[in-house]
């Protein structure tokens, strides 16, 4: 018999327990920084040294951190359930923790692209430096979506969600879209399992079933819920 197909979208508040901090802790600053000084196709054409800075630093977080027990939890369905993790996280701490359907929605830190072309990648662990070019010519710059540029890999989610015969949101505020906009093509009947300290602005979805914790505390309620 197949397994049900588990769909599991995650947000800043899974790696915020991996000690990565967010945007959204501080008031629009992210580390110090307003976001439209880092993180805009303007902020790249006015000042890429910054850019190039800013997201170096994030780089050297995310190779730092660890995989927390929500990550972990949730690579250890796999076992019981096909499972599908849609992240609006840049880290890589769900590969990590051993889960093999990973689709980033928002790019991933630890890649690199030259600024002309959007499909050919870089594994970049180290630092990007100005002038450091691709053969095409453009300027190196991290593989991360920005702000005010499109979100291609909601194209890829959307059949996901719809298949889904489970849906859990793990740390998401539901404030960014396109993201946000993902839960809607949960069909109505698939129960979903809300995990957030702060339950998000969900009531207008059918079968929610809101476990109002951390990451790490809420994924444990979610293996009960399960009856795993």
């Amino acid at each position: 018999m197949p397994k049900q197909k588990l769909v599991v979208l995650t947000g800043a508040g899974i790696s915020a327990e991996s000690g990565l901090r967010t945007f959204r802790d501080s008031d629009g600053l992210w580390e110090g920084y307003n976001i439209e000084d880092v993180a805009t196709p303007r902020a790249w054409r006015r000042d890429p040294q910054l850019v190039l800075n800013f997201y170096n630093m994030r780089r050297k977080d995310v190779l730092a951190a660890q995989p927390n027990i929500a990550h972990k939890t949730l690579a250890d369905l796999q076992a019981h359930f096909d499972v599908y993790i849609i992240t609006q996280n840049i880290d890589d701490l769900h590969e990590r923790a051993g889960s093999k359907k990973v689709l980033h929605l928002h790019g991933e830190i630890i890649k690199m692209r030259s600024d002309k072309d959007t499909n050919k990648l870089y594994e970049i662990r180290g630092d990007i430096m100005l002038g450091q070019k691709a053969a095409d010519g453009g300027q190196f710059r991290p593989h991360v979506v920005w702000f005010e540029e499109p979100v291609p890999m909601i194209e890829d989610a959307i059949p996901i969600l719809y298949d889904a015969d489970i849906f859990v949101l793990v740390g998401t505020s539901l404030v960014v879209y396109p993201a946000a906009g993902l839960v809607d093509y949960v069909k109505e009947k698939v129960n979903k399992y809300v995990i957030d300290k702060r339950i998000p602005p969900v009531s207008r979805y059918k079968n929610i079933i809101p476990i109002e914790k951390p990451a790490t505390e809420g994924v444990l309620d979610l293996l009960k819920m399960l009856e795993i």
